[in-house]
């Protein structure tokens, strides 16, 4: 069973005006708004979020949806976006794993990486004793899936109210959350240098290929960052 004390606490470990909630939530109510004009009904507006509950995935399949893309094609794109979730998982994992909690918890939480959650766990953990972060982290899940699909659903009802460039700030406040976190914890090289350079090589990619910028400024800029670490270490 799910310990209640450290599940509540990972559920209230979202609050405060800095958390990573509050950027998550903003996002979700311009991804309500565009699943409206897609034509989504709210119950399947929803649902999307239940599932998905990644914001770049959300907006790609809705992307997708408006150019007329196969489902396949959809699939692809969407599964290909949310890869970049395996660090995370990877990096997370290990923190949370105790030989006393049971493997369905594992599985459960799987779908609560995020880079609003991740974040969270990743600044409370060392607070938590091992044996009760799976708890303290499915909390921390839960609390931000609902954002998300509360946020999805004000954003729905509230779609004819947000003009497209109330809309472009919303869904870009995440990502731009998630950057200066990243420039906050700019203590090791591969980080700085991983940020720096892809800040550098994702416009410098637009001139090659405006659809996979940032995919090659990312990958580039994330290898040579790796590379360059692993021969300061030695």
């Amino acid at each position: 069973m799910i310990n209640p004390k450290y599940f509540i606490k990972g559920f209230l470990a979202i609050r405060g005006v800095g958390s990573p909630a509050i950027a998550l939530g903003a996002s979700f109510l311009a991804i309500g708004a565009l699943l409206k004009n897609v034509g989504f009904t709210i119950q399947e507006s929803i649902f999307s979020t239940f599932l998905t509950y990644a914001l770049p995935g959300s907006l790609v399949m809705a992307e997708s949806m408006l150019i007329g893309a196969s489902l396949i094609n959809i699939f692809i794109a969407v599964w290909l976006v949310n890869a970049r979730l395996y660090p995370m998982t990877v990096s997370l994992m290990p923190l949370l794993i105790h030989e006393s909690q049971p493997r369905w918890k594992y599985y459960l939480s799987c779908h609560f990486i995020a880079v609003s959650s991740w974040l969270i766990m990743k600044d409370n953990y060392e607070s938590i004793e091992k044996e009760n972060r799976i708890d303290f982290w499915i909390g921390i899940g839960t609390a931000t899936w609902l954002v998300a699909i509360v946020s999805t659903i004000i954003g729905y009802i509230a779609s004819e109210h947000l003009n497209k460039d109330i809309l472009l700030g919303l869904a870009i406040v995440n990502p731009i959350y998630f950057i200066c976190m990243m420039v906050g914890a700019m203590k090791t090289l591969q980080i700085s240098l991983s940020v720096i350079l892809g800040t550098i090589l994702g416009p410098v990619f637009y001139f090659i290929s405006s659809e996979w910028s940032i995919l090659f400024g990312g990958f580039v800029a994330g290898t040579i960052a790796f590379l360059v670490g692993e021969l300061n270490d030695r």
